[in-house]
């Protein structure tokens, strides 16, 4: 009798442990992974997906001047603002600023690494003199140009008069006005577009180059045919992030031109600031930030639909 209820009792007691077993396994490779991303999850959630769905959900209202909702409008805003000659106006030169500053940015980032990977003394001087603009903030880059712009006591004029050029009004002129702002987001694109694409340059093995030198290849043929392949993946990278950037830039104009002169310069992102906290139009300005982040989910599906093709994954 001892010996059966002894049995029983160990079956009971294996059973238990089998069960533990089990849960504990579950838990391991079901449960425990989730509850090391629940506080990510929670950060995502409350400063990324609520602010966006919320944003969605203001665009469908007509607002009073401290954000409270007053009427719901469906998509009204978005039809008047597809409708509106300054709107489009503002894509027009959203897209014109992203034409002026990514592909000068990335090219001459290109060039200024493909020199300082030459072996050379003294080459880790220039890497720090290249990538020292990623130092600069937005904010006191454009206190600086902005000087270096003035059409009386600015310096670039200065240089152009020694050359017998008239002075340009850079911030007051409707022609010279989108490139002002460029130049200085291309000279603060320079210094992170440099790193990526120095370091993307130091992968490529010197064997091709030399293999290329062996069979005649000019300097200018070994970068297109080895450079530009292999570096294709920084590049694709690079590209991706310095357009959505573009589209989101924001401090230098605010500072610099404020959207002018006569909103050559008013790109969406600073007319969703002016429509929001100047017109206290906070439905338009919440219209106008879905449309931007349409645009730019569209633009980066199209990049990586078609420009990843030309990416040479080695």
């Amino acid at each position: 009798m001892y010996k059966i209820e002894t049995i029983a009792l160990k079956n009971k007691y294996e059973g238990k442990i089998h069960f533990l077993k089990r849960f504990w396994g579950f838990f391991k490779g079901g449960v425990e992974p989730f509850i090391y991303l629940l506080p990510a999850a929670l950060v995502f959630t409350f400063f990324t997906f609520y602010p966006f769905f919320k944003t969605i959900y203001i665009s469908l209202f007509i607002t009073d001047p401290r954000g409270g909702l007053s009427k719901f409008i469906g998509l009204k805003n978005y039809f008047d603002l597809l409708a509106s000659q300054n709107f489009l106006n503002s894509l027009y030169a959203t897209f014109k600023f992203v034409l002026f500053t990514v592909p000068p940015s990335i090219f001459i980032s290109l060039i200024l690494a493909i020199f300082a990977n030459v072996n050379m003394r003294g080459k880790n001087v220039f890497r720090v003199f290249y990538a020292l603009p990623i130092s600069v903030a937005s904010a006191s880059a454009a206190v600086i140009w902005t000087l270096l712009f003035n059409p009386s006591i600015g310096f670039i004029n200065y240089v152009l008069s020694v050359f017998g050029i008239p002075p340009i009004g850079w911030l007051t002129d409707v022609k010279w006005g989108i490139v002002a702002v460029s130049i200085v987001t291309i000279w603060m694109n320079i210094g992170m577009n440099f790193i990526f694409l120095m370091g993307g340059l130091q992968n490529i093995h010197k064997d091709l180059y030399e293999s290329a030198q062996i069979d005649g290849a000019n300097l200018f043929l070994q970068h297109a045919k080895i450079t530009i392949p292999m570096l294709s993946p920084t590049l694709f990278f690079v590209t991706v992030v310095d357009i959505i950037n573009a589209f989101q830039q924001f401090g230098v104009i605010n500072i610099m031109t404020q959207g002018g002169p006569v909103d050559s310069t008013n790109v969406v992102v600073y007319s969703i600031y002016r429509d929001a906290f100047f017109n206290f139009r906070f439905g338009v300005a919440s219209a106008e930030s879905i449309i931007l982040f349409v645009i730019l989910f569209a633009l980066t599906l199209l990049q990586f639909n078609t420009g990843e093709r030309k990416v040479f994954y080695r």
